[in-house]
């Protein structure tokens, strides 16, 4: 008999599943701080948006799962929880339907002046031609991120007879006309949709992205949809465009899940709760799922959800940390708009046992959604999803390269793109020793590098610095590898800050370079 504490207003079948399974539950809504005081028997944690820390953890010494009832896990120490050997799982898509339908009720209450007409209408007033409405029919949305609830939304609004335009870093062009939508640049999108709708994850890369640049693309009157995250959007920016633009915005995510002022309340036009997973059904499925997968994990050893897993004995965790940077430079390289069909992996000397513990990192280099700390199944999984294939080739150790790997990323189909990457780790520093024809290059990735690839000529390298220094960016080492027939060049050229975007489309016109890209890690 396990312990479970649910220290939230889960569903009942949860509890009503576990407790028929002879588990122990006790389910509170105090706050968890009082409660794991209270029950630090405690060995399994089922939560919601509660926060678990290393001080909850610390307080319950037996416990072995925390399971997030939903997607997201932020509000989880995941990292603290691994080193107390903690397993953390989530839920994802148990939530995806209620978004999907949430988004659809912004589009038609902004769309119809829903909200605005049943207020002013109740206060005795009737404005019927204030309140003239556009249809959803024939209109184009722009979906940017088609996972689980990128795809439902799509499904949702097809009785629209709306057009759609999709980006997601790795979805093939296969999938995309299977399921009846046309893949298009992030720029595209946002230049000739009517409605534009944001299902990515918040990250690094995607914090701010929504800015003056794409937000100036927008049709005029087009409405901008943010079921996501919310520090994807750039606020004062989409302030300033708005102005001009009139674009309609609805949102229903925030920094923090609080009462209080909010920062976008002058620049919304639809502000909910943060309700996208409010739903019956939604919380019905999350609370279910949760009792299934607590119980498959104790009583069979099914661990397909957790999100924090260990490497096994043998395994230095800097080699996945590796398979992520190579893949994600393999990405860059690709271009940001293009989606890999396949990847091919070599795994060399003692890596070779090890390749299944590479696939989630190599997985989270392509698609930034995908949580390097899920297993190979988990990748597997998400790759079939989306089309692409995995291939992990047997190695030639008689190259003697190591323990090393190469992983290569294909693109296109009547004409191959291909892209490999090979490295190694070097005195406990990530290495990467080769990238396409370029060998030797030796290049210890964190920083801030820029790439420029070009036909090799004498004085390119010269230009490029002279640019760079008038512009006060200092060089900290640079990489110069010329390609095996020896007609290519390629500058990594590792800075004291990021070069900035249109700096980088400048050398790239200064020097006729083929590529140029910046590669931060």
């Amino acid at each position: 008999m396990k312990n479970v504490l649910i220290p939230t207003k889960l569903e009942s079948v949860a509890k009503e599943i576990l407790v028929a399974r002879n588990y122990k539950v006790t389910q509170d809504t105090k706050p968890l701080e009082e409660l794991v005081k209270a029950y630090p028997e405690t060995e399994v944690l089922i939560v919601r948006s509660e926060k678990v820390t290393p001080q909850i953890i610390d307080a319950l010494p037996g416990l072995r799962l925390v399971v997030r009832a939903g997607a997201g896990y932020d509000t989880i120490d995941i990292k603290y929880a691994r080193r107390k050997n903690v397993d953390v799982m989530n839920t994802p898509g148990a939530n995806a339907n209620a978004v999907a339908e949430e988004v659809v009720a912004m589009m038609l209450a902004a769309a119809r002046h829903v909200v605005q007409g049943d207020v002013t209408t109740r206060e005795g007033k009737w404005e019927k031609n204030k309140f003239m409405g556009t249809e959803l029919t024939g209109k184009t949305v722009g979906i940017l991120g088609m996972g689980n609830i990128g795809r439902l939304v799509a499904k949702r609004l097809e009785g629209f007879e709306m057009k759609f335009l999709v980006y997601d870093p790795i979805l093939s062009a296969d999938l995309a006309e299977k399921i009846g939508v046309k893949m298009a640049t992030i720029e595209e999108i946002f230049s000739k949709s009517d409605y534009v709708s944001l299902h990515i994850p918040q990250t690094n890369e995607t914090k701010g992205m929504v800015n003056k640049k794409l937000l100036g693309l927008m049709k005029p009157g087009a409405c901008l949809i943010n079921c996501a995250r919310a520090g994807i959007i750039n606020e004062n920016d989409l302030r300033e465009i708005r102005k001009e633009k009139k674009i309609l915005f609805c949102n229903d995510v925030y920094p923090k899940d609080e009462a209080g002022a909010k920062t976008v309340a002058d620049i919304a036009d639809l502000m909910l709760p943060h309700l996208g997973a409010s739903t019956v059904e939604a919380n019905t499925t999350a609370a279910k799922r949760a009792a299934e997968q607590t119980i498959a994990y104790f009583e069979k050893g099914i661990t397909n959800f957790v999100v924090n897993k260990g490497v096994p004995d043998g395994l230095d965790e800097k080699f996945q940390e590796l398979a992520f940077v190579l893949t994600r430079l393999a990405r860059c390289y690709l271009g940001p708009t293009t989606a890999p069909h396949q990847v091919e992996t070599s795994f060399y000397g003692k890596l070779r046992q090890f390749g299944k513990w590479m696939q989630g990192p190599i997985v989270a280099g392509i698609a930034p959604e995908f949580d390097l700390y899920l297993d190979a199944a988990d990748a597997e999984a998400f790759l079939k999803d989306r089309g692409i294939v995995f291939v992990n080739r047997e190695p030639d150790d008689t190259k003697q390269y190591g323990e090393a790997m190469t992983i290569d990323l294909f693109e296109g189909t009547s004409t191959i793109k291909k892209v490999s990457v090979r490295g190694t780790i070097a005195e406990n520093n990530l290495m990467i020793s080769r990238v396409n024809d370029f060998e030797k290059l030796y290049l210890e990735p964190t920083g801030n590098n820029l790439f420029v690839e070009y036909k090799d000529q004498p004085g390119v390298i010269g230009k490029i610095a002279s640019h760079l220094g008038k512009n006060k960016i200092n060089i900290i080492d640079l990489r110069a590898p010329q390609s095996i027939s020896g007609d290519k060049a390629l500058a990594v050229i590792k800075t004291n800050v990021p070069v900035p975007e249109e700096m980088v489309r400048e050398i790239k016109e200064l020097v006729k370079a083929d590529l140029t890209f910046n590669f931060i890690y």
